[in-house]
């Protein structure tokens, strides 16, 4: 149904605003539109608004809170993986350190490291420990050797060294043959370092880093 806008407009510049009940139903239907309009947009400024804002808030830290659960969940996953694999290197840890001598048995290792050339019939002409050197948590030891035999006993001298059950590197090999007496088989000579390592006690740490503050 089409509606006459200068009726419209006749109409509504003649209502009594005393008389609601009295006016054309286009200017009722209009009434109620604007009414129901300012109702909307005064209800959002007045009390929408701060529960709409409060929502979008609620919803942001939804979002983040998923995010960090997700987190927190991979790395409790990840965490017993993390624990075994530092439990395994503790305990290759463990199992290395075992291999260093200390200090009190630095005496039995060069006891045995001279005996294991004496036991395969080595002539030994040099066995002189050397000074030792930090590295780190560890302290190397030097020993300087010089052997005399045939090939096959330096050969199990050497691999007997290796068999310790301490850490003995044999380094800086030089191998050489001595003069043959008649009708006795040529000897050779081999002179190297063997290099072991021992842990640093904590005294000695303790000791080392008071040093280095009085020298400063």
């Amino acid at each position: 149904m089409a509606i006459d806008v200068k009726k419209f407009w006749s109409d509504l510049n003649n209502i009594n605003p005393n008389d609601p009940g009295g006016w054309p139903w286009p200017i009722k239907i209009a009434a109620f539109l604007a009414i129901f309009i300012a109702v909307i947009v005064g209800g959002y400024f007045l009390v929408w608004e701060d529960q709409w804002n409060e929502w979008r808030g609620a919803v942001a830290r939804e979002a983040q809170l998923k995010d960090t659960f997700l987190t927190k969940k991979r790395e409790a996953i990840n965490l017993d993986l993390i624990r075994k694999q530092l439990l395994d290197t503790q305990q290759s840890f463990g199992a290395l350190l075992k291999q260093l001598p200390s200090k009190a048995e630095m005496d039995e290792l060069l006891r045995e490291i001279n005996q294991a050339g004496l036991g395969r019939g080595l002539q030994v002409d040099l066995f002189r420990p050397g000074r030792e050197s930090v590295k780190g948590v560890l302290t190397e030891v030097p020993i300087s050797i010089t052997v005399e035999g045939s090939y096959d006993d330096l050969a199990q001298f050497a691999s007997d060294v290796s068999q310790l059950s301490r850490i003995v590197i044999l380094t800086d090999i030089s191998i050489s043959t001595k003069d043959a007496t008649a009708g006795s088989p040529s000897t050779l000579s081999m002179s190297a370092t063997a290099r072991t390592y021992r842990y640093r006690e904590a005294t000695e740490v303790t000791a080392g880093q008071k040093g280095k503050g009085g020298r400063r």
